[in-house]
């Protein structure tokens, strides 16, 4: 096992382990530089992010724009990146920073400053159109360009970004916290998700933050291409990733077939990742609970935390309707096969045998994609919601109620410093978790003992002869044997972790005529009697507080192309939204929750809410889909692809 290459000056960490240690961070994040979190009233800036991160408390909006409530998280975390949108940075710095200038007084700009909830749906609805959602190659630029110089505006922005990546960055040996430097590029064509988050290794970046007004919309190997030339083969010492998130979005267009072999190398090298989940829903698998049947999947936890529509306008609820036509429910069998990453996954079996070359080898992340500037507030019992005051207070269950905390991402790394994190993203030895913090590992080895569990080196075993998660081999004439392991999120003071109900391992393969296909498989634990009280969300019954297990594929074929993953279940726990619901006195597992619902709400709107405010919280998981009023969270580590030797 190669030590990871150092590119950067800094004391090596005391913390140093070769068997590598888990470190819990977010790589997605945006503050008051993000055009849509200003708008909602969040002030936020970077610097502040990052004490969030750490552990310090930061103030937020409440639903009426007034800056009073504390936000802190339960635990800090080892890592993170900010990641505000590029394409606005310039402007948005134009229209909030100084009010001498004649761009600040833009007509927009004005807007986009005001704590009037109309005028900010109004600026938000500007911003999005002028420059996110735009088809054309030669997006037209705001016109506070013409009145105050966005270019210089743009890279003063991006020098503060990494300023205060620099100020948070713990380059002593106690390696407390960890910084990347990084943004959002944003593409989304008719509201299909195509964004990305660009994280580099270390503090040579580009000059500026590449964005769709450099490359033209739908049009990423542009991006690629550019960080090629101006990082990786143009900067010594620059590296950088982009990371495709929430695909679930994407109308079906975040993963087509590379056009040409260069766009296949460029998506391999740049795009290692995929966020699996964050607050706008999973992106695993996908399975419709009335119909019983899912897309490419019959796989029934594939429920677990998805939104109707399958583009970005599912976020346009205000007062409890939805008010934007494309945020419609989407049936099984008009959603994108590849909005779903499992079949993604698949494809790229069958794209290999054609083309020799498999450009969707993602390993698994998790993030929030908070634009309240809270890094990792992911937890369900501490959730103020990640829109700023779109989202604070009543109007998570209004309006968000099908959004979630979010995710993390988990890296297997020697230490905590940039380097071995970012060799980890590289190596796709990562996983995703819901949001919570279990301890999972998952190799693949020619061969390892059946005892191999209880043995004192498990890990370092496990290194010596086979592949960690993110991994791949080739085909061993009998089945690989796969070691997977999970310890419980112990929790943080006052907020237990919840035991594990099981391991599954999820495997892909592609048969003799071409066709792809995917099993599930328990592996360790199983099917419990766990659950929740209905009256106060404490857990009811027991699980496990370590899961682990030496397992072989009974199915294996030595000439099928194949990738295995682990995803570990946790007991059943009360979604964010129950415990919002019962702490305004509206107990979705009551008989009488719709009389509660009723009473609040009037309350609410003597109070000056508009709309239903609490009815969703009485919805019947029995005429759902996809919702319920408890979940289980859960972790996926990377996949370990199998590789037939003729391949």
């Amino acid at each position: 096992m190669a030590a990871f290459e150092r590119t950067e000056q800094r004391e090596p960490c005391t913390d140093y382990s070769a068997t590598k240690q888990p470190m819990f961070g977010d790589l997605h994040v945006h503050t008051s530089y993000s055009f849509d979190s200003y708008v909602s009233s969040q002030r936020n800036d970077p610097e502040a992010a990052y004490r969030y991160a750490r552990g310090e408390v930061i103030t937020l909006p409440d639903a009426d724009g007034e800056q009073s409530v504390k936000a802190q998280i339960q635990r800090p975390l080892d890592f993170t990146a900010v990641t505000d949108h590029a394409e606005f940075l310039g402007p948005i710095n134009l229209c909030t920073e100084n009010a001498s200038s004649l761009a600040y007084w833009f007509p927009a700009c004005i807007a986009t400053r005001s704590e009037f909830f109309f005028v900010q749906l109004l600026a938000a609805n500007y911003w999005v159109s002028l420059g996110v959602t735009d088809t054309s190659n030669h997006k037209q630029q705001s016109f506070v360009c013409s009145l105050g110089d966005c270019a210089a505006a743009h890279r003063a922005t991006w020098t503060r970004i990494q300023e205060a990546a620099e100020q948070h960055y713990d380059r002593s040996s106690d390696c407390s916290f960890t910084t990347f430097v990084g943004y959002e590029y944003t593409d989304a064509p008719d509201f299909a998700n195509l964004h990305r988050n660009v994280i580099f290794r270390n503090e040579r970046v580009t000059d500026t933050a590449i964005s769709t007004y450099d490359t033209g919309s739908m049009n990423y190997p542009e991006l690629w291409r550019r960080l090629r030339h101006e990082c990786t083969d143009g900067h010594a010492g620059c590296d950088v990733m982009s990371i495709p998130h929430n695909p679930n979005l994407s109308r079906g267009l975040m993963f087509p077939d590379p056009s040409n072999e260069q766009e296949a190398r460029d998506r391999l090298f740049f795009e290692p990742l995929v966020e699996l989940v964050q607050h706008k829903a999973a992106s695993e698998c996908r399975f419709d609970r009335l119909l019983g049947r899912g897309v490419a999947t019959e796989d029934e936890l594939c429920d677990f935390e998805q939104v109707q529509a399958d583009n970005l306008s599912m976020l346009g609820t205000v007062f409890g309707e939805v008010r934007a036509e494309e945020a419609g429910a989407v049936s099984i069998d008009d959603f994108g096969r590849r909005n779903m990453v499992r079949n993604t996954l698949k494809d790229g079996l069958a794209l290999q045998r054609t083309s020799g070359i498999n450009p969707f080898k993602l390993g698994f992340i998790g993030s929030t994609d908070t634009h309240s500037a809270t890094p990792g507030g992911a937890e369900e019992d501490n959730y103020l919601g990640h829109l700023g005051r779109r989202d604070a207070g009543y109007r998570n269950v209004q309006d968000h109620f099908f959004d979630n905390p979010g995710g993390l991402a988990v890296v297997w790394a020697e230490e905590n410093s940039r380097d071995s994190i970012f060799e980890g993203m590289r190596n796709r030895e990562t996983y995703a978790t819901s949001g919570t913090r279990p301890v999972v590992r998952f190799f693949a080895a020619q061969s390892y003992p059946d005892d191999l569990c209880t043995a004192p080196e498990m890990i370092e075993s496990a290194y010596a002869t086979g592949v960690p998660m993110g991994g791949e081999m080739t085909a061993p004439p009998a089945s690989p044997t796969f070691l997977v392991s999970a310890a419980k999120d112990t929790g943080a003071p006052g907020h237990p972790g919840i035991d594990l109900q099981r391991i599954q391992i999820i495997k892909g393969w592609l048969d003799a005529q071409g066709q792809t296909h995917e099993q599930v498989f328990d592996v360790a634990g199983g099917p419990n009697e766990a659950g929740v009280d209905p009256s106060s969300c404490a857990p009811v019954g027991r699980g496990h507080s370590e899961l682990c297990s030496v397992w072989r594929d009974p199915t294996y074929d030595a000439g099928q192309a194949a990738f295995y993953y682990a995803r570990v279940l946790e007991n059943p726990s009360c979604r964010w939204s129950t415990r919002h619901c019962q702490a305004a006195g509206v107990n979705p597992f009551s008989a009488e929750c719709a009389d509660q619902a009723a009473a609040r709400t009037a309350e609410f709107q003597d109070q000056g809410a508009i709309g239903d405010v609490f009815g969703q919280c009485c919805l019947d998981p029995a005429k759902q889909a996809f919702y319920s009023p408890t979940l289980q969270e859960r972790a996926w580590t990377s996949p370990i692809w199998i590789n037939p030797e003729a391949s």
